[in-house]
């Protein structure tokens, strides 16, 4: 297939697929929307700044998962501390995610790619880390149906880069098919001693070239 049929199918299939999750999911919206007001309290969404394709920001749009708890000296806490139990729920099942397919329509994310993360850590990328940004971030992606939040960043971002180099439209429907196996049984939710995932100050390994 070439690639500008590939891109053109994967667009399509973003926008079908958007469109379907938003009209056909709002009980559960609706239902998110209403219990994290009432559990969280306002606002419902959480948005934050993330790189997307070639690097350009944008706001992505999650359900909020924590509460905005401060320590004496008006610091936010820790995210594990901020995280509640509910919080917790919304992210093992995903269902915080499901604004995002409000990005996806938009075109500033696919549902397949990399994930997009804080424009804080373009400058930290090396060379080969920063070929991620070469196409749209994604809802979910290779790497995050293979281990997702307990996968090293080295282990994360050559992920990525192999996507970027692999990408096909059976290797989108094959990703999409384990996204819907790994949210069933909740896997890779979080790293090891961290709510979701440990900061990212830059790789220790360096180029290949």
């Amino acid at each position: 297939m070439r690639k500008g049929t590939f891109l053109f199918l994967k667009r399509a299939v973003d926008i079908s697929g958007a469109l379907f999750g938003l009209i056909f999911l709002i009980p559960l919206f609706l239902a998110a929307a209403l219990l994290v007001r009432n559990r969280l309290g306002t606002p419902v969404f959480f948005k934050q700044e993330r790189a997307g394709k070639e690097g350009k920001p944008f706001t992505i749009y999650k359900f909020r998962t924590m509460t905005d708890d401060h320590d004496e000296e008006g610091n936010l806490l820790p995210d594990e501390k901020r995280l509640t139990r509910f919080g917790a729920f919304l992210r093992s099942t995903s269902i915080d995610e499901l604004p995002e397919l409000w990005n996806v329509l938009k075109g500033e994310m696919s549902l397949v790619g990399p994930r997009p993360l804080h424009t804080r850590y373009i400058p930290r990328y090396s060379k080969e880390q920063a070929r991620r940004l070469e196409v749209r971030p994604g809802i979910t992606g290779w790497a995050q149906v293979n281990g997702r939040n307990v996968l090293s960043w080295e282990d994360r971002f050559r992920m990525d880069t192999w996507y970027v180099d692999n990408a096909n439209f059976f290797l989108d429907i094959k990703i999409l098919g384990l996204t819907v196996l790994k949210v069933i049984k909740r896997e890779g939710v979080s790293a090891a001693g961290h709510a979701t995932m440990e900061e990212f100050w830059g790789s220790e390994v360096p180029d290949d070239k």
